[in-house]
């Protein structure tokens, strides 16, 4: 067929062009065999260089043929077909524009053309869309042989780069379509399909997941210019929208391309019509569609999110068809418009030269955004609170939305998800960086100012009603004030000749009567009279005609004409009423008018200045206002975040920690709560928690204002002082790990050091406290570095410790920590071969400490006992044979007591009516100086002589092991197995060991020893708390036993009793805390004698006291995740401390619990018992807390296997609780429970143990809640058994019901019997006299082997002991505490300890 008869149709695949069509439809001949195809492309290219472009008409069938066989050809075939089809196409570009412009091209010529051109087209595009999939499954290769070579093996495939040749080729086409091509077709109507093999290839480009690298931004661009070229020209708008919203539904990677690509297209080529249609298209999307299809949400969701980034303000008209998705239940729609308008409120509609369309819109942005602060996902909560911390840092949010945008953020701070508090906190901490109110903003400083210009306001106000009052005066007085000095001014102007008059006042030929009435009232109220007689004289001149100035009587006299008139003028209609001469019938109505314009005018400028005056101060209160109320709110939220600082979440604690730097930097007092509350993290075992900590002292601390290095360090000193005062062991510890932290780094300048100690030796003036503060600093910094306080230690001794008096003992305490700080107090570890630092007895410290104490120990100076304490600890952790100087102080303070006691005894006349008496004050420093020695040997023994004793033998060893010979070595194999299996070494260790603990045992206590000197003494205050009734002895003797009881079991034993005695018994809460830690380190060092007492232990959990409910609770979260103490049901006592009202405490049971939870199963295991406790009707705790407590523990059971089973415990104790009480109980734990589908089928499993039970309301709820919970997340296949489960509650629910009715009936209206419920009446705190009566509290029987039945009694001894703490009573055998001897346990349950060492038989 002749090339010019034939009509080439483009096919839809490549098929179509081997089947015979209509008619004159171009087929493909043959398809070649891939041997004829390098001979067929030359003799293409042949007819190339003779006919040009149109060989293709003849030659189709070889380019047909070599895409047929892609795959199988030689890569070099396709790379010359390549490069020679780019040239056909360009070459026939280049013609076409004179083609195209000649008028004679015959019909023929030109389908010659055009079949040309559609064949060119469709070679190349299918050529390159054949590259393209080959590049495609190439890339799928690489992922699994790895990225190296991954270029070699591309040009492998290729014979060629392909990723360079994309560019070209789609410029290629987008300058063809450029051209004016449609003159090619009938009608110059462009066919469809033609449009569509250009446009394809573009989306099969796009569709290649690497299109988004930056690599290839090239050939983004040249894929966007070409579809922009085919949107504009060849109308394919329609065909785009499509083709855009089905990528955008199958290709997450397309979004920020495809939105750069509309960008363009909506700006350069004008095309914005084409935003609406994608917009109309995602709009028309059904919500409930888009929840069942994530991808295609999410695609959608980036495009608009991306597309109001790049074009907001032509989006924005379109922004309504996008509403409806604000209520579907896909949250990353939500997400996406509500992003979209925040984009345009920071974009478009910012600033304050707004239209008031504008602002409405913005408005209404504003609310939904607010309103979506409430939305259930949390997500969608998050993401609002992020969108307005963008628009708080771009300074778009209108000042009057301020604080309910801050509430919104306070409110949220409450929010379950911890992304939504973090978020909240982010916003909140925006909000003060970019407040427009102050950069200090203390609601105290603030309240002072509000005040003043409020009373200042109500003040203008006040003067401004005045005014207005004043100023509506009668015309007739202002008229008569002025009256007697107008009439001399004007018979002055009479007798003038007329020349003199003439005074530069005129009426101009515009002015009209009414303007000069106005300017002759102005005159007159200037006080300018003359002005106003002349100017009147000229109006009557000048308008005779009209009025006020026609009507003049000639019969008057000149100066009654001008009175009469200037009165008229002035004083208005009301004249002709008051007027009863003459002048009254020459006013006239229109004069009103005329004198309140002149009144107007005269007032006009001092009222516009008053007004500004009135606003400027209206605009002032209300700044202090909202700078106070969000001063308040930020308070507010301190509160609240502050206790988030604790979180499980590290981003949560870090954002906490940024947040209250920036907030102590803007000056809130409450600030520095936060800063002090987030030191103990610093202790945390996340780094990244403990680095912000770090950080933070870093910004507050590290970095103050000031103009010289010396300005600076003082500020840094002044602001840390700060965080010592009233700070507590606790927090100073945790400030010392910081400076440490910082000194180590060399982050303090040497002139922080140099002035603190010129502060601490009185070099610079500074109050006694700030001088404390240095030595407390300089001490803190030595723990970094000792050399700061070691090379100037006999500075800080002459600081502290000279010989003044009244000696200051907190400055000689916090000089005594400092010196500690220059030696490790830890126990020497094994790979130290140096000897421990250590000064001489005779150092000058030692002899100042020893002055000091004895001093001071005759004085009664409450400072003195701490100081002593710590001088003690000082004395045995540096100087040699400290248990010498110990002793000795100790005789001097007994011979000081016993001399006063003598004298006493000589100052009495008779000194057998009455004994000599001890000053009390003397007696509580000698005890507790004997206390503190006691527990410091005991810690000398076991750290530092038992650590000398382990280096010394190790050194030893390395000796003989130097010295030894060769053949002594390999003496015998049981030796050498022994040193391989470390049993040599543990040997020793435990002989160290028992030499320590027989020293304890037998030697310290021993008779012959100072400390047992004491023992008696203490014993006897102790036993007689009526003789000895003083509450600061009381706690001083208590101490010092416990310290006592640490040294010797044998000692602790026979002790145990008393101490625990008054553990229950004392009046004194200081006494039973200090007893609790006494008793909690005894537990660790004693276990086994201890472990019978455990449930007095507990019992103190339940104290009056708020201080010894706190103690206990530290001590027994320690004991018990230690493992010391055994956990029983007894913890349920732990539990009830979850419902303390005072927040510290609750807080620490919270922390217990969620350490616990971290151990194994351990909460899961002792679950059933606390819930038999606690629901106990006799002993628990009330309903309401009860629910509180459970709420907290249930939440730590997260395991499915450990729900089944609790809820099959739970389920099966239906059968055997007692009370409605504990059946509502059990049902109420069973709906806290995560439970699955498998937890449901054990609740089915036994219904029968509860069935009967649902007629109770609130069992019966607790039931149906689980129903819900379990709907939410079901699965269609379980849904079924959710079904069942709730019918057959429904059901019993119901049964029981008619049950109860009939029952009412058969009774006859009877009363129905009292309830068996028994309320609880035991209180939560037990009173002093514990629940073991003063006639019940016996020795713990020791345990038996058995265990016991629940409804076996207790066996009760026949005669308890009395024990009497009585102040009334002087006879030592009635205040004696002693216990009889047969309430002492015989037999203890052992404990073992953990140790280091293994345990060898």
């Amino acid at each position: 067929m002749s090339p010019q008869l034939y009509e080439f149709h483009l096919p839809l695949s490549p098929e179509e062009l081997l089947k015979s069509g209509g008619v004159n439809q171009y087929v493909v001949q043959e398809v070649l065999s891939i041997r004829h195809l390098p001979a067929q492309l030359r003799a293409f290219q042949a007819a190339f260089q003779a006919q040009g472009p149109l060989a293709m008409l003849e030659h189709f069938d070889t380019i047909y043929s070599i895409l047929h066989h892609f795959r199988s050809i030689d890569p070099g075939l396709k790379e010359d077909t390549l490069e020679f089809l780019i040239k056909v196409v360009s070459r026939h570009s280049q013609e076409l524009p004179t083609i195209l412009d000649d008028t004679s091209l015959s019909l023929s010529d030109r389908n010659a053309h055009l079949n040309a051109l559609k064949m060119n087209c469709y070679a190349l595009i299918r050529l390159l869309e054949s590259f393209e999939t080959m590049t495609c499954q190439t890339s799928l290769m690489d992922l699994d042989l790895g990225g190296k070579g991954k270029k070699a093996r591309m040009k492998a495939a290729h014979g060629f780069d392909w990723e360079e040749e994309r560019q070209p080729i789609l410029q290629l086409l987008t300058q063809l379509l450029q051209l004016d091509i449609r003159h090619l077709w009938n009608h110059s109507v462009i066919e469809e399909e033609f449009v569509s093999l250009v446009t394809g290839c573009c989306y099969r480009l796009l569709e290649n997941p690497t299109i988004s690298h930056q690599k290839n931004r090239p050939i983004r661009e040249a894929i966007t210019h070409l579809l922009g070229v085919a949107l504009t020209r060849y109308n394919h708008m329609l065909s785009a929208t499509v083709k855009i919203i089905q990528m955008l539904q199958h290709f997450e990677h397309l979004a920020p391309v495809l939105v750069a690509a509309v960008s363009l297209w909506a700006t350069d080529y004008g095309m914005k019509s084409i935003v609406g249609e994608i917009v109309r298209e995602i709009g028309q999307k059904c919500p409930q569609e888009l929840s069942r299809d994530p991808s295609g949400a999410k695609g959608f969701a980036a495009f608009l999110i991306e597309l109001a980034e790049h074009v907001p303000a032509v989006l924005m008209s379109s922004m309504c068809i996008l509403l409806d998705h604000l209520d579907g239940e896909n949250y990353v729609m939500r997400n996406a418009v509500l992003a979209a308008m925040a984009e345009m409120v920071l974009q478009v509609l910012n600033g304050d030269q707004l239209d008031q369309a504008a602002r409405d819109t913005r408005d209404q942005f504003l609310d939904t955004l607010q309103a979506h602060g409430h939305d259930v996902n949390s997500f969608v909560r998050s993401r609002v609170l992020q969108l307005f911390t963008r628009i708080v840092q771009q300074k778009a949010l209108p000042l009057t939305r301020f604080q309910a945008v801050v509430a919104l953020a306070v409110g949220r701070l409450a929010d379950k998800s911890v992304l939504v508090c973090k978020n909240a906190i982010q916003l909140l901490a925006s909000f003060l960086a970019n407040n427009p109110f102050s950069c200090k903003l203390s609601d105290t400083d603030l309240a002072g100012p509000l005040q003043k210009e409020t009373q200042k306001l109500q003040e203008m106000r006040a003067q401004r009603r005045t005014a207005a009052a004043s100023a509506v005066l009668d015309p007739d007085e202002e008229w008569e004030a002025m009256l007697p000095e107008l009439k001399s001014t004007l018979q002055q102007l009479l007798k003038l000749p007329q020349e003199e008059e003439e005074i530069a006042e005129h009426i101009t030929n515009i002015e009209t009567p009414e303007e000069v009435k106005g300017r002759i009232c102005q005159l007159l109220a200037k006080a300018s009279y003359k002005q106003a007689i002349i100017l009147t004289r000229e109006a009557i001149g000048s308008f005779q005609e009209s009025e006020p100035f026609s009507h003049i009587d000639p019969e008057e006299s000149e100066e009654t004409t001008f009175l009469n008139l200037l009165g008229i003028i002035f004083k208005g209609p009301a004249a002709s009423t008051q007027q009863k001469t003459r002048s009254a019938g020459n006013m006239v109505p229109g004069q009103v008018s005329g004198q309140t314009v002149c009144k107007d005018k005269v007032s006009e400028p001092e009222e516009s200045r008053e007004s500004d005056e009135l606003v400027k101060q209206e605009m002032l209160v209300q700044y202090l206002q909202d700078a106070y109320t969000f001063s308040r709110k930020i308070t507010e939220a301190i509160g609240i975040i502050s206790k988030m600082m604790y979180e499980n979440t590290t981003s949560v604690v870090q954002e906490v920690i940024e947040f209250f730097v920036m907030v102590f930097q803007f000056g809130v007092p409450q600030a520095l709560f936060g800063v002090r509350r987030m030191l103990p993290l610093i202790w945390s075992k996340e780094p990244g928690v403990r680095e912000a900590v770090l950080n933070a002292y870093r910004q507050l601390y590290l970095n103050p204002k000031g103009n010289s290095a010396r300005a600076k360090a003082q500020a840094l000193i002044q602001n840390l002082s700060l965080l010592l005062v009233d700070a507590s062991v606790g927090t100073i510890q945790c400030l010392e790990e910081i400076l440490c932290e910082f000194v180590q780094k060399d982050e303090l300048k040497p002139a922080v050091t140099q002035l603190l100690w010129e502060r601490a030796t009185e070099k610079v003036p500074c109050s006694p406290l700030e001088r404390c503060s240095s030595v407390m600093l300089l001490g803190m910094m030595a723990r970094g570095k000792p050399e700061i306080v070691g090379s100037n230690l006999d500075t800080l001794v002459s600081i502290g410790l000279d010989e003044k008096f009244p000696q200051d003992y907190r400055l000689a305490q916090q000089v005594c920590h400092a010196i500690a700080n220059i030696s490790d107090r830890r126990k020497p570890s094994l790979g130290k071969r140096h000897p421990p630092f250590r000064l001489p007895q005779e150092h000058r410290l030692f002899e100042r400490l020893q002055e000091t104490i004895t001093k001071g120990f005759v004085h009664p100076d409450p400072l003195w006992i701490p100081f002593k304490e710590v001088a003690v600890t000082l004395i045995y952790q540096l100087a040699e044979g400290p248990e010498v100087l110990c002793a000795h102080i100790l005789h001097s303070c007994a011979k000081q007591a016993l001399e006063k006691l003598e004298g006493e005894s000589t100052s009495q006349e008779d000194p057998k009516e009455t004994p000599p008496r001890l000053p009390t004050f003397l007696l509580m420093n000698l005890l507790s100086l004997a206390g503190d020695v006691a527990l410091q040997q005991l810690v000398h023994l076991e750290q530092a002589v038992s650590g000398e004793l382990c280096r010394r033998r190790i050194l030893q060893e390395e000796q003989e092991h130097k010295t030894k010979n060769p053949k002594e070595k390999n003496t015998s194999s049981e030796t050498t197995m022994e040193e391989e299996l470390g049993l040599v070494g543990a040997t020793a260790d435990d002989t160290e060991a028992e030499l320590i603990r027989g020293i304890c045992e037998m030697e310290l206590l021993d008779g012959k020893q100072t400390l047992a000197a004491f023992v008696p003494l203490l014993l006897k205050v102790c036993n007689n708390p009526g003789l000895y009734s003083n509450p600061e002895l009381s706690a001083a003797a208590s101490l010092a036993l416990g310290k006592f009881c640490m040294i010797s079991a044998t000692f602790c034993d026979s002790q145990l009793r008393l101490l625990f005695t008054m553990l229950e018994k004392s009046s004194l809460p200081t006494v039973r805390s200090n007893l609790m830690v006494a008793t909690g380190d005894l537990a660790i060092r004693f276990p086994n004698l201890v472990d019978p007492w455990t449930p007095h232990l507990y019992a103190r959990l339940r104290d009056p006291a708020q201080q010894v409910r706190k103690t206990a609770g530290l001590v027994m979260t320690h004991l018990i995740l230690k493992d010391m103490v055994k956990v029983k049901g007894q913890v349920s006592e732990m539990a009830v401390l979850l419902i303390d009202p005072e927040p510290q405490i609750a807080a620490l049971a919270k922390n217990f619990f969620n350490e616990l939870s971290h151990k194994g199963n351990a909460i899961y295991n002792l679950l059933p018992d606390i819930i038999s406790r606690l629901s106990d009707p006799e002993a628990g705790v009330e309903e309401v807390p009860f629910h509180t407590i459970m709420r907290q523990l249930l939440s730590y059971i997260t395991k499915d296997k450990q729900t089944e089973s609790l809820v099959e415990k739970l389920c099966q104790r239906f059968r055997t609780a007692r009370t409605e009480r504990q059946h509502r109980d059990l049902a109420y734990c069973v709906s806290q429970l995560p439970l699955t589908e498998r937890g449901l089928r054990k609740m089915l499993d036994n219904f029968d143990c509860f069935g009967h039970k649902l007629s109770d309301e609130s069992i019966f709820s607790a039931f149906l809640s689980v129903v819900g919970k379990l709907r939410r997340g079901a699965k269609p296949e379980g849904k079924a058994i959710i079904d069942e489960f709730e019918q057959k509650l429904r059901a019993f629910h119901t049964r029981g019901l008619d049950g109860r009715e009939e029952l009412e009936i058969g009774q006859g209206g009877s009363q129905r019997a009292p309830s068996a419920r028994k309320q609880s009446t035991v209180s939560r705190h037990q009173p002093l006299a514990s629940a073991i009566s003063d006639n019940g509290f016996v020795t713990p029987e020791p345990r038996r082997a058995t265990r016991r039945h629940p409804n076996t009694e207790q066996r009760v001894s026949k005669k308890k002991p009395k024990v009497v703490f009585s102040s009334d009573e002087s006879s030592e055998e009635e205040l004696s505490a002693e216990m009889t001897e047969d309430e002492t346990p015989k037999k203890t349950t052992p404990i073992r300890r953990a140790s280091t060492r293994r345990h060898r038989s």
